[in-house]
């Protein structure tokens, strides 16, 4: 199932949910957990997979006995439109921690943006106005479906629920000059995501899909998942034997090599570009640059 939120009316303060039926056309699950939209807090409750929100989404995708609606009639967001959490692993392909002339890692490097910063495809990514070094780092993030604490590596893959496109947009002169990373990836519109969340039985293998950043038409990143250092079910024993990891929770693995400052000369996003994150199996997450705050 390929779960997508959005929005009837960009007027509305809530959300609604729903599932890719065709590439045109999605089936509303909203009336599964509610009679009203959903707030984002109510959201992350979709994404439990201790309740039965799937189970009663593919009986009704069956039955065929939920209102469809034209993509062209709503507004796509986030697909989490505000985590608990966005965790990052930093420098998890070795091509990528070798263009940035860090050392391979031995254990995962973790960061977190604010959740502030979540973002769906088409809307756009905002320039903040004091930087001028902005860059791009298609990423597979994965989704927390289950609360997950000291969870080990044979049992992790039980804990997610699906996986999505995420672009790590990060300040390139702001991560520099503050000696860490926390104000340069968590500017206002740097952590999008989406079109939708594909469930686990979706995707045969997460870690053999090739990943893909285009500028401007033009392919700038180009690799395939098979080359993380560190694989998902490593990262959710790593991170859950510290930090309580939670339905909705979006986890971003990390970039291959081709990130814009490593270039010679370097590439940086400017107002009217279009940035396109390409996942097999997760479509397309494409977004505007802008310099509108």
């Amino acid at each position: 199932m390929k779960i997508v939120t959005f929005k009837k009316d960009d007027s509305d303060k809530n959300y609604r949910i729903g599932a890719f039926v065709s590439d045109a056309e999605i089936v509303d699950l909203t009336s599964l957990c509610t009679n009203e939209n959903l707030s984002a807090g109510e959201i992350l409750n979709c994404f439990d997979l201790e309740n039965d929100f799937l189970e009663k989404a593919e009986t009704a995708i069956k039955n065929d006995d939920l209102p469809k609606l034209k993509r062209a009639e709503i507004t796509i967001c986030a697909p989490v439109p505000r985590p608990g959490k966005i965790i990052c692993i930093g420098l998890n392909y070795r091509n990528h921690a070798r263009e940035s002339g860090m050392a391979i890692p031995t254990s995962p490097i973790v960061f977190s943006k604010f959740s502030s910063c979540a973002i769906g495809a088409n809307e756009a990514i905002s320039l903040p106005e004091k930087s001028e070094q902005v860059d791009y780092e298609a990423e597979l993030a994965f989704i927390v479906g289950r609360r997950a604490k000291n969870v080990s590596a044979a049992a992790a893959m039980n804990y997610v629920f699906g996986y999505t496109n995420f672009n790590d947009v990060s300040a390139r002169d702001f991560q520099f000059a503050d000696g860490q990373w926390t104000r340069g990836k968590s500017c206002d519109t740097f952590a999008p995501m989406g079109e939708f969340v594909a469930t686990k039985d979706e995707i045969n293998d997460p870690h053999n899909l090739q990943i893909q950043f285009r500028l401007n038409g033009e392919t700038l990143q180009n690799s395939n998942t098979g080359e993380l250092i560190f694989k998902i079910p490593e990262l959710i024993e790593f991170l859950s034997a510290s930090i309580t990891l939670e339905p909705g929770d979006v986890v971003a693995t990390g970039t291959p090599p081709g990130v814009g400052f490593a270039r010679k000369p370097p590439i940086f996003l400017k107002n009217g570009d279009i940035a396109e994150v390409e996942i097999e199996g997760l479509g397309i997450l494409k977004n505007t640059i802008s310099t509108d705050n």
